[in-house]
């Protein structure tokens, strides 16, 4: 037997005995919304190595959190696409799901040169209510749109593609959102753990090297691995990752998600992706019977749109180029603690 056979069959009776254990001792159940799917498992195993006990941990720490949080009950009362308040978020804190990759990996983009959060407090959104759209954002992810990809592509899709354009983006606007920035990290690594597979930063200022230097202890060793940054010309780059029609184009890519003409492009709100098929949602708009499962009707995006004028224009917080250029039974559960094992 080869040794990459080996260490893989290793992996699967490792990964075994994982779930056996989680459902033993009384750490996962069936119906728990944390998954406990093989991709679920995986990830918080690779996230500790393989060490069964430093997994198991792992794992108790997210299901208490998860707990701790409600979790489960703010996802009943926030749809992640539909929640009154996702406009003003997006155009603020402009931070969306869009598409596949060429790997099937989901799209996550970030135009942090749009941040602006004292603007989003102007809008009447509060840093408690912000935070629970941020929580919510990253459980849809497991939770929707990675099973959703994993099904659509015919293969285990466990983690996103990563873009974040720094363009307009310097020291004052870090310091502006360093600490949320800081928090959402840290979710993201303890109870999401293994989602990012990779990161692509794009238009990095000449501040990036302190940027970075503040941000880097934030980060596992292997997330920073995964790290490109580009500068200015990253195009090609991007198109040997995702294929045009998928890419924004905000990003370089031919993406306008139903938008025409001088229309400013609706891909940060339509959250275009096979998670929206045959989707039925929750929100104020389903409420109303009026939730499109996958694209908007042209009425909806013409009411928000707005011309582009020049190279490049500030529209709904996102710099933009021109032309030219269903929910799982939650855990009732008390907290869970590691059974200590001679």
């Amino acid at each position: 037997m080869s040794k990459p056979q080996a260490q893989s069959d290793r992996k699967s009776e490792i990964l075994s005995q994982f779930r056996e254990e989680l459902f033993a001792e009384g750490i996962l159940h069936e119906g728990d919304t944390i998954g406990a799917d093989d991709g679920t498992l995986k990830r918080f195993l690779r996230a500790r190595k393989y060490n069964l006990k430093d997994a198991k941990k792992m794992f108790v720490d997210a299901q208490n959190w998860r707990k701790e949080v409600k979790l489960d009950e703010l996802y009943d009362k926030i749809d992640p696409f539909d929640y009154p308040e996702r406009e003003a978020i997006f155009d603020c804190w402009p931070m969306w799901f869009h598409k596949t990759d060429k790997s099937g990996r989901p799209l996550n983009l970030q135009f942090l040169g749009g941040l602006d959060l004292q603007r989003l407090s102007k809008e009447g959104v509060t840093p408690e209510r912000h935070w629970e759209t941020i929580l919510v954002n990253a459980e849809c992810l497991t939770r929707e749109i990675l099973p959703a990809a994993t099904k659509k592509h015919g293969k285990e899709i466990d983690s996103v593609l990563v873009i974040i354009d720094l363009r307009g983006f310097g020291l004052s606007k870090f310091w502006q959102m360093k600490d949320l920035a800081q928090r959402s990290f840290q979710i993201s690594q303890d109870y999401y753990p293994e989602t990012m597979g990779r990161l692509v930063i794009l238009n990095a200022p000449s501040t990036f090297t302190i940027i970075w230097n503040a941000i880097r202890p934030w980060i596992a060793k292997e997330t920073a691995n995964k790290v490109d940054i580009l500068g200015t010309d990253y195009r090609d780059k991007l198109l040997e990752l995702v294929d045009e029609e998928n890419l924004p184009l905000a990003v370089g890519g031919k993406c306008r998600c139903d938008s025409e003409g001088d229309q400013s492009p609706r891909c940060h709100l339509t959250a275009t992706g096979p998670w929206l098929e045959g989707r039925a949602g929750w929100g104020p708009n389903a409420k109303e019977g009026e939730y499109k499962s996958s694209r908007f009707d042209a009425a909806d995006t013409n009411s928000h749109s707005s011309s582009i004028h020049g190279d490049t224009k500030l529209v709904n917080g996102l710099l933009t180029p021109t032309s030219e250029t269903s929910v799982s039974s939650s855990s009732k559960h008390s907290p869970v603690e590691v059974k200590q094992t001679a």
